[in-house]
C-alpha cells in the first residue's frame, strides 16, 4: 500500500463526544428517575416487599446485584465502585420517593406500578422549588465555571494506516518509511479516516502522548506515533485550533443549563431531606 493506493477508508465517527472523568448520566443529580430509574430499576413488587418497611431502608446485594447486570448489559462492562455508588444513590433515591408516595397515599388507583407512585412523589417535591433570583452577572460566572462545556476544542483530521498483525515499533517505522516514499506497504494494511476529531477524544482513544504528538505532526507526511496500544501509522490532514465559547452568543442556552442544573440540586436537596428521616443500611456483600 501507499500513501495513494491505501485501502478504502474505513468511516470513522467524526465527532466524537470529548470525554470527561465521569460519565455525565453520573455527574448528574439521581433525581433523574424520568431519564433511567424505572428503565434500571424495575424491580418486581414481590422484591420490593421483602425489604424492611417503616423508616429502615436495606440497600441489600439483589440491588448491586441488578444494577451490575443491567450496567454490563447496556455498557458492556462491569461498573466501577464510583458508578456502583451512583447506581446505589438511583435506586435509594427512587426509594425513598416511592415511600414518600406511599405515604402521601399518591399510590391511590395504581398501588402496583412503583415508578407512577415515584412520579407522583417526585412532582410533590418539584412544587415545593423555586428558581433563585438571577441575572448576566450570576450566569456568566457559572458560564466561566464551566467553560469547558461551551469552548469549541482543537479538532484534527487525520488518518491511520493499520498493519494487519504487527504494531511495533520498527515494523511501523519502516511502514512509513515506505508511504512517505511512494512505495507500496503492506497489502494487508488497512486504513482509516478522521475528521474533526476533537483534542480529548484522542486523548481519550490513544493517549496525552499520542494526542501531543499528533497536535506537533507537520500536516500530510505520515507519522509513527507511539499510542496505549502500541504504535501507529498516522498521517496529519488538518488541525483546527480551541476556540473560546462566547456567553453572549450562547446566553440563552447557559440559562437553560443553569436552571437545569440549579433544580436537579434542588431536587437532590429535598430527597436527600427526606431520606434523613429514614435508617440506611447497607448489606455487605458476600465473601
Amino acid at each position: 500500500m501507499s500513501a495513494k493506493t491505501a485501502a478504502p477508508p474505513t468511516a470513522a465517527a467524526p465527532h466524537a463526544p470529548s470525554p470527561s472523568r465521569t460519565p455525565a448520566w453520573l455527574r448528574e443529580p439521581l433525581l433523574h428517575f424520568l431519564l433511567i430509574g424505572a428503565l434500571l430499576f424495575g424491580v418486581d413488587h414481590a422484591l420490593n416487599g421483602r425489604r424492611d418497611t417503616g423508616h429502615e431502608i436495606l440497600v441489600g446485594a439483589d440491588v448491586d446485584e441488578e444494577a451490575t447486570q443491567v450496567f454490563k448489559a447496556t455498557r458492556g462492562r462491569e461498573p466501577n465502585a464510583e458508578e456502583l455508588q451512583a447506581l446505589r444513590k438511583v435506586w435509594l433515591d427512587n426509594e425513598v420517593l416511592y415511600r414518600e408516595g406511599l405515604a402521601l397515599q399518591l399510590d391511590k388507583g395504581d398501588s402496583a406500578i412503583r415508578e407512577r407512585v415515584i412520579f407522583k412523589a417526585l412532582s410533590v417535591v418539584d412544587s415545593g422549588l423555586k428558581l433563585p433570583p438571577h441575572d448576566d452577572r450570576l450566569l456568566q460566572t457559572w458560564f466561566e465555571q464551566h467553560r469547558a462545556k461551551y469552548d469549541d476544542p482543537a479538532r484534527f483530521d487525520f488518518q491511520e494506516a493499520q498493519l494487519a498483525s504487527d504494531n511495533g515499533e520498527a515494523a511501523v517505522r519502516a511502514f512509513v518509511d515506505a508511504l512517505n516514499a511512494g512505495t507500496p506497504g503492506d497489502a494487508k494494511a488497512g486504513l482509516r479516516v478522521f475528521k474533526a476529531r476533537p483534542h480529548g477524544n484522542l486523548v481519550q482513544s490513544y493517549g496525552e502522548d499520542f494526542a501531543k504528538a499528533l497536535e506537533a505532526a507537520p500536516p500530510g507526511q505520515w507519522q509513527a506515533l507511539r499510542s496505549r496500544d502500541g504504535w501507529r501509522a498516522v498521517r496529519l490532514d488538518a488541525a483546527s485550533p480551541a476556540r473560546p465559547g462566547s456567553y453572549e452568543a450562547l446566553r440563552g442556552v447557559v440559562l437553560q443549563d443553569w436552571t437545569d442544573a440549579t433544580m436537579a440540586e434542588q431536587r437532590s436537596a429535598a430527597v436527600a431531606a427526606l431520606a434523613r428521616k429514614y435508617d440506611i443500611k447497607v448489606e455487605a456483600k458476600a465473601p
